[in-house]
């Protein structure tokens, strides 16, 4: 159970001093009950509520699947730097999601983000070790060596080996390549500081797949969709 107010408020219908005047106005019904008290408590999740006659759908959690921007932070707030959450719109900002772990600010691609803390737990735990696979361009060519050094576990700068990874080679030339790459963790700049370690840079990177869940190729660099109630199912069930 719930406060009329808070669960009004959580949706954006106001503030808490708003709602109560708006409920006092008679606006509000609850299961076809007109009520003049803000603070009653309700079950949100059974209760018809409607605003003017005009039912409300209730939702505790949102779920969305972004197709990042080059220039945004992985992140709620920065001083320096628009971030993702600045991308959304106000129905959906109001719920306060957060990234599913991060990407660089000039990464682009596939990032999650929700409110559910407990999913967003699980989806960046490293005991779970989700697959990430990106696109991504390289100045150099990579060869079947680099391949091979992927799969033992590259050893990047600060001394940490990573967990052993995937390298696929789309197309490699002297002076540049195209891969797919296949991570299971998610260390700070990983795959960039991968190919640091083999005397070679990543001069563009796009995250397509995390875990089941695919980008969305219909969504623009900066769009957004709410997940699918299969998508979700899929993630929850990691």
């Amino acid at each position: 159970m719930e406060r009329l107010d808070k669960v009004l408020s959580n949706l954006g219908y106001g503030s808490r001093k708003e709602i109560k005047a708006i409920v006092k106005k008679g606006n509000v019904t609850v299961d076809g009950v007109i009520l003049k008290d803000s603070s009653v408590q309700i079950d949100p999740d059974k209760s018809v509520i409607e605003i003017n006659g005009e039912r409300i759908e209730y939702k505790k959690y949102v779920y969305l699947l972004m197709n990042k921007a080059d220039g945004y932070v992985s992140a709620t707030f920065d001083k320096f730097d628009p971030t993702v959450v600045d991308l959304l719109e106000p129905e959906d900002a109001v719920f306060n999601p957060f990234p599913v772990g991060r990407l660089d600010k000039d990464t682009v691609g596939l990032l999650l983000l929700t409110n559910d803390g407990e999913l967003n737990h699980r989806l960046i735990s490293p005991k779970n070790h989700v697959d990430k696979v990106y696109y991504a361009h390289i100045n150099k060519g990579v060869n079947e060596k680099d391949q091979r050094a992927f799969e033992r576990g590259i050893t990047i700068d600060d001394g940490y080996k990573c967990l052993p990874g995937k390298l696929e080679i789309i197309k490699s030339e002297e002076e540049f390549s195209e891969v797919l790459v296949t991570i299971h963790e998610g260390k700070f700049h990983q795959v960039k500081r991968m190919f640091e370690a083999l005397e070679k840079k990543v001069i563009y990177l796009k995250r397509i797949k995390f875990g089941p869940i695919d980008l969305d190729e219909e969504l623009e660099e900066g769009q957004y969709r709410e997940l699918t109630d299969e998508e979700i199912m899929v993630l929850k069930s990691i």
